[in-house]
Parts: C-alpha cells; sequence; structure tokens
C-alpha cells in the first residue's frame, strides 16, 4: 500500500546533532518524544543519510580543512546504529523520516522501510538521485532553497507524470535565516502556481522565534520542518536548531494559529449564537398599505424597519428570487411573518437553470470565457420559465456585439422585434424553429439567419439548441415584445455572475 503524507506534518530534523553518538541521538528522541505528546499533530523525526565511502571523493577523505568533510566524517554513525535511532522514533510516537544524499543511502531508507523520504535543497534538481528516489513508493517531501522557478516547475512536473505522493518546501537556505530573507509570501505564490499540491516551510530561523510558525500556517502551509538537538555539558546547539522546551513553545504557537484560523477548504456551518445575535439587528417587513390574502406581495406594498418582531420575515428574506404571497389580510404596519404570509425562494430553481446550461453548453462543445456573467430571461415568471424563455451569455458588446442563446428542449422564446439592432443567428448546437414575421422555418447546426430591425422574431425548439448571435450593438430599450404583459414586468430577468462551479 503507498505511504502518505498525513497533514498537519511537523518535522523534527536531527542532521547531525547525534554528534556521532548512538546515545547522545536516542536521547534526543526521547526528549522529543516527551514533547509531542502534548500535541494533536502527525510528527516525523528525520535523520541524514550519506554513504561517505562513495559519497566523499577519495582524495577529499580526511580532510579537516574542508568543513563538511570533517563534520560529517566526525558525526558518522553505522547503517546498525541509524536502525537503532529508527526502532526508538517508532518507540516514541514518530513517523520515520531521511533524507538521502546518494543512491545507496536511498537502497538503505528503503531497507529500513521508512515512511518518508526528503529531499534536500541542494539535491533538488540532482536528477540522477531523483531517478532513483521515484523508483520507491515512498511519499517525498522536496526543499525548494535556492530552486529557480524553472526548476520548481520541472521538479513537479516529474513528479507528477510518475504519480508521486509529494509535498514541496518553502526553505531558505540560510543558517539561522534573518527576518527579512524569511519570503513567507512564497508560500501563497507556491500554493497559487501548483493548484493541488501541498506546501510547506522548511524553517531555520532562530529558535526563540515563535511568530513565524503562526505566519506560515495562515498562509497555508500543511509540513513544517525544524531542526533540533539536546544541548548538555558536552555539546552546544547551533543556532537554528531547537531544544525541547524550545519545540515546545514552538508547537504551542502552531497549535495556537491553527485554532485561530479554523477551517479554510469550506464555508463554516452558521453558528446559532451569531445568527440570533445579527437578527436582532435586521429589519423587519412591514406592510405599507393593507394587503389582501391571496395577494402576490411586492415591494411597494411593503417597507423594512428596525427593531424586527420575533419570528417576523425580515429584509434579509426578501430579494429578486423569492415570492411572498399573503395568506391573510395584512393590516398596514403589521409584520409580515409566516402567520400571515409563505415566503417561497426560487433561489434552488435558479441554480438548476445554471446546471442545465452547464450541460448545455457541454454537450455541444462549445467554449466560452469562464468569467460571462448568465442572464436568465423568465418572461411570465419562473413558472412558466421551462415553457417560455431563454438563457443567454453575452460575451462582447461593442459596436458588435456576441451572444450565445439556450433554449432547453420544449422551450420557446416570445415573439419580439428591434428597432435598431441587426442580428444575425448561427446555430451551433440542437434544433430551431424560427418564425419571422409569422413565417416559420426549421433549422439545425450550421444554418445561419438574418434578423432585420423591425422584423418580428419568435424560436423555440424541440430537443434543446444553442444559437450564437451576431449583431449591432445591443441596447437595452430596444427590445419590444409584442405581448404588453411581457414589457410591464420589470422582474423578468435574473444575472448569475458565478455560475460555472
Amino acid at each position: 500500500m503507498t505511504k502518505t503524507i498525513p497533514e498537519p506534518l511537523f518535522v523534527l530534523e536531527m542532521a547531525n546533532n547525534h554528534m556521532g553518538e548512538l546515545e547522545h541521538g536516542i536521547r534526543i528522541i526521547r526528549a522529543m518524544g516527551e514533547v509531542i505528546r502534548k500535541f494533536p499533530f502527525n510528527f516525523a523525526f528525520k535523520l541524514q543519510y550519506r554513504d561517505l565511502e562513495t559519497f566523499i571523493h577519495p582524495a577529499k577523505k580526511g580532510r579537516e580543512d574542508i568543513k563538511y568533510v570533517k563534520r560529517f566524517s566526525e558525526t558518522r554513525l553505522s547503517n546498525d546504529e541509524f536502525l537503532q535511532l529508527v526502532d526508538e522514533m517508532r518507540a516514541n510516537g514518530f513517523m520515520t523520516m531521511a533524507t538521502p544524499f546518494d543512491e545507496v543511502s536511498m537502497d538503505l531508507i528503503e531497507n529500513q522501510n521508512l515512511d518518508i523520504v526528503k529531499i534536500a535543497s541542494c539535491s533538488f534538481t540532482d536528477w540522477p538521485l531523483l531517478e532513483r528516489v521515484v523508483r520507491s513508493d515512498l511519499p517525498i517531501i522536496a526543499s525548494t532553497a535556492g530552486a529557480t522557478l524553472e526548476n520548481i516547475d520541472h521538479v513537479i512536473s516529474f513528479f507528477r507524470n510518475r504519480h508521486k505522493e509529494f509535498a514541496i518546501m518553502h526553505c531558505v537556505g540560510e543558517y539561522p535565516t534573518p527576518d527579512e530573507h524569511m519570503n513567507l509570501s512564497q508560500i501563497d505564490f507556491l500554493r497559487a502556481r501548483y493548484p493541488g499540491v501541498r506546501i510547506g516551510f522548511s524553517t531555520h530561523e532562530n529558535p526563540d522565534n515563535c511568530d513565524i510558525i503562526k505566519l506560515a500556517i495562515a498562509k497555508g502551509g500543511v509540513v513544517f520542518e525544524k531542526h533540533v538537538g539536546l544541548p548538555t555539558d558536552k555539546y552546544v546547539l547551533n543556532n537554528y536548531s531547537a531544544s525541547p522546551q524550545q519545540v515546545e513553545k514552538w508547537l504551542i504557537a502552531a497549535q495556537s494559529a491553527m485554532l485561530l484560523c479554523g477551517t479554510g477548504d469550506r464555508r463554516l456551518l452558521t453558528n446559532p449564537v451569531e445568527t440570533e445575535s445579527l437578527r436582532s439587528l435586521r429589519r423587519g417587513i412591514f406592510a405599507k398599505r393593507p394587503i389582501k390574502a391571496g395577494v402576490t406581495i411586492q415591494q411597494e406594498d411593503v417597507y423594512f424597519a428596525f427593531p424586527p418582531e420575533e419570528n417576523q420575515y425580515t429584509a434579509n428574506d426578501w430579494s429578486k428570487y423569492v415570492q411572498c404571497t399573503a395568506i391573510k389580510d395584512i393590516p398596514p404596519d403589521a409584520a409580515v411573518s409566516p402567520l400571515n404570509a409563505i415566503v417561497l425562494d426560487r433561489r434552488e430553481a435558479i441554480l438548476k437553470i445554471a446546471a442545465e446550461a452547464r450541460k448545455m453548453l457541454s454537450d455541444g462543445g462549445i467554449m466560452f470565457p469562464g468569467c460571462t456573467d448568465l442572464e436568465i430571461s423568465h418572461h411570465y415568471g419562473f413558472d412558466k420559465f421551462w415553457e417560455i424563455g431563454l438563457t443567454m451569455l453575452t460575451v462582447v458588446n461593442r459596436a458588435y456585439c456576441k451572444k450565445l442563446l439556450i433554449l432547453f428542449p420544449g422551450q420557446q422564446h416570445p415573439e419580439q422585434y428591434h428597432k435598431q439592432k441587426e442580428e444575425t443567428f448561427h446555430v451551433l448546437y440542437g434544433d430551431v424553429r424560427l418564425e419571422l414575421d409569422g413565417i416559420a422555418a426549421t433549422h439545425k447546426p450550421g444554418d445561419v439567419i438574418t434578423v432585420n430591425p423591425g422584423v418580428r422574431h419568435a424560436f423555440r425548439s424541440r430537443g434543446g439548441a444553442v444559437i450564437e448571435e451576431i449583431s449591432s450593438t445591443h441596447i437595452t430599450d430596444d427590445s419590444y415584445y409584442t405581448d404588453p404583459a411581457i414589457n410591464d414586468n420589470q422582474n423578468r430577468k435574473t444575472l448569475l455572475s458565478y455560475w460555472m462551479e
């Protein structure tokens, strides 16, 4: 079974802070294990693996004047000692993780059955190593310090094309990192550029600074890595590795940030206390004049005033989607409430129309700008929309105009004419029965029909249709319906801006 990267994940990096002593490494793990048991997070402990026999150039072995050759040699552990550290990690509740710096070390990671492999920033584009890493089924976490945008694009594409479980880390390769070089907004940049890729933060700041983890969490990071160690009389920690006490403060800050940030992947359910408090500040709906039972209440029949009465309808319940009908006589200044009126919300009906429009366009293979508003014409009200109505998208409206007209199966558009606009209909999908000055003809995809100014036109579709309308500028008051009842209906159109989801 493929292993995964849990969220949130906190990685404690030992690096060479075991100082080449197995017992000191075990003490670090146990001390950190005492800390993590206090927190409800996922934790991994990470080692660094180098096969020094092949990793260091033969001519450079034993050179004490080369900083890292000396450091790596002095802190060397055997594979068996590393395995004892891995066993200790598991015993203390950690996932197991290591950074390989060569192919032989990747073999060791697999032999020890670790949970996650980490790619260090210096190895981010070490393609021979990456080719070896992706042959494993282990999830990958990769740091990006020093990587160009092109580098990151290539590595993410490399992982994605091989269907790897992975995350990338914003990281700054300065030890410690000064505040002015943190650039935590790179987390925003990476999340925006690579949707669906988990983004983390590998941190090298002063370990007493607990504000940075809060910001990284608020930016949307889900994996966090920190160097750790255990100061003793013999060993002093470097200035970017955290002691158990500093790690605990770091995790307390992270827990506080997560509590404050809350849920960000969906809209929360309403809070009853909040809802009731806000309702008391709303304006109630009151009758402006006597309203008879059975009458559909219009906006000119009511007014909105504070404070609302208990259980009455408020201004927040009133919109163009709502039909409010009196079920009892309502005297002037009386509250409109469920006791004397019924409110029907047409929003679900609107959403159904949008869904059907998306399906019709998809079925027709018709492309259009995704930001285009959807205009719904319900000439005789929502109740008759599926019989008489139209849905349209205005793609452009300048000296020239382009619209997409959507007719649903069995739907018709009532007769109208324009005094100024000339328009051409190009049938893209389905069947259209078009009447021009009372003369009807049936059209199919590919047909082009011009409608001159003053020509009365009505159209319908048996199975549904999409028509491309190309015309001179659309002028709002240049549509004249031959049924005056439609012209008198001032609420016959509904616009949706966010309808593609």
